[in-house]
């Protein structure tokens, strides 16, 4: 029976990716874990191993092909011993692409069915689940029997766009379900409206279109560089972190002079070790390594800014684990050091140069940068003196390092020179509180100023 192979979730949030590279070719032969294609997703590229063995008999979706949801129809494998011919034509259309723009009679149609959506001329890969096992498409709203109302997709989706109260409306279907004909007959016969939104609530105002911002510069004077799904999965991001997390700022300055005083020693201690290139030092600590180790330890010290919120409880954290932004060709990324508390210095090094690297070549595994306690942005080594940077879901804090410069301060009454370092916690109000957030960024003060603590 011919083995179909799909387009894997590489996380639980991937709902499709680019089909980089075949690594096989149709006639190979494969085996249980052989690496057969390489998979783009938004963050990182992805080798997919064979789960069963067999022989490549199509290649459904060509190498090269963006946009490839998951649990589509990507290729079929022959078992042993069965007519590979046969075994490509089990293929079908499975694999066909998703057209941009289904036509809408189909979607209807499993709309008002509440059966599962297909497109034209495409077998969902997945086995149909039985009647039994498969629940209803119902949907429950206030107003009718025991404040319930029955209804298919497609008939809410027209009594929403016609203010038609779907509670006033009887149904004809199976058990009293509202279908489409019911609300059309309905709207012919003058049924009760639903009550109006408050005139008071405003609509968030939409931005403009492509259109619209083209107009405004000359024809021939830009050029148009499509988005990738990196690009495009950090907007969204960015847009729903600032528009549903209440951000709120914390600023102070940290003198860095003993922190780099430290670096240096323990840099000139190092010991040497041998590699493929000679020796060379076991480590080389840079001062952003202090910052990750900082903020660990600040979390340990003030645990209860090392949270997430969620609607209905606060996640209270275990560890300190620090995602560190690293920017890389099209954006930008947040491998993170797990465990950032119990680990030394020397550790956190080598681990972020390891991570960093693999992040800009995109080789990073998702479980590499997805979650997190917490986040640390440094835009020091371009000069920045501070900023503010956007909390990463489901982050609750986030703190945004500037350039260490030499500046005047005040000690005893007299002025004297030292390197300062300002830095920006930037919490998620609902999880951590002014206050809350102050203790925090305090603690971590207090560390990077006596960085011998960071050692013990």
């Amino acid at each position: 029976m011919p083995i179909q192979i799909t387009m894997p979730a590489l996380s639980p949030t991937m709902e499709e990716g680019n089909l980089a590279k075949w690594l096989v070719k149709e006639g190979d032969s494969v085996s249980s874990g052989d690496v057969i294609a390489e998979i783009e997703t938004d963050k990182a590229t992805m080798e997919v191993e064979a789960v069963d063995e067999g022989t490549v008999a199509k290649i459904v979706v060509p190498e090269g092909t963006e946009g490839v949801k998951v649990n589509a129809l990507i290729a079929v494998l022959a078992e042993e011993g069965e007519d590979v011919a046969e075994a490509a034509k089990a293929a079908g259309n499975g694999g066909a692409a998703a057209p941009s723009s289904p036509s809408p009679q189909p979607v209807e149609a499993a709309q008002e069915s509440g059966g599962e959506r297909t497109l034209a001329g495409q077998e969902d890969a997945r086995p149909a689940p039985s009647p039994a096992a498969r629940p209803p498409r119902l949907e429950v709203v206030e107003g009718g029997k025991d404040g319930r109302v029955f209804s298919s997709p497609l008939a809410r989706r027209i009594a929403r766009e016609a203010g038609i109260d779907l509670a006033a409306v009887a149904g004809s279907g199976p058990r009293g379900r509202v279908v489409k004909a019911d609300v059309e007959a309905a709207l012919s016969g003058g049924a009760a409206k639903a009550p109006e939104a408050p005139a008071t609530t405003p609509k968030p105002p939409a931005p403009m279109s492509d259109d619209q911002v083209l107009k405004l510069f000359e024809e021939g004077s830009y050029e148009l560089v499509p988005h990738d799904g990196m690009r495009k999965t950090i907007a969204r991001r960015l847009v729903e972190a600032k528009s549903t997390i209440p951000h709120f700022y914390l600023t102070l300055d940290c003198e860095i002079d003993a922190l780099l005083a430290l670096r240096k020693q323990l840099n000139e201690a190092a010991p040497l070790v041998k590699t493929e290139d000679g020796e060379k030092p076991a480590y080389k600590l840079s001062v952003n390594d202090f910052i990750i180790k900082a903020m660990a330890m600040a979390l340990v010290a003030v645990p209860g800014a090392n949270a997430s919120w969620t609607e209905s409880a606060m996640v209270k954290h275990s560890h300190a684990d620090v995602g560190v932004a690293v920017a890389i060709p099209g954006g930008l990324i947040t491998p993170i050091v797990r465990r950032a508390e119990e680990k030394t210095l020397s550790a956190i090094s080598n681990e972020m140069k390891d991570l960093a690297a693999r992040a800009r070549s995109r080789r990073l595994k998702p479980e590499e940068y997805q979650g997190g306690t917490t986040a640390v942005s440094n835009l020091g080594m371009y000069g920045i003196k501070d900023f503010a940077a956007v909390i990463n879901p489901p982050h609750a804090t986030i703190l945004a390092v500037g350039a260490g410069e030499e500046r005047a301060v005040v000690k005893n009454g007299e002025i004297k020179a030292a390197t300062i370092m300002s830095a920006t916690l930037s919490t998620d109000h609902r999880a951590v509180d002014g206050a809350l957030g102050a203790e925090l960024l305090s603690a971590f003060k207090r560390l990077v100023e006596k960085p011998f603590g960071m050692l013990v």
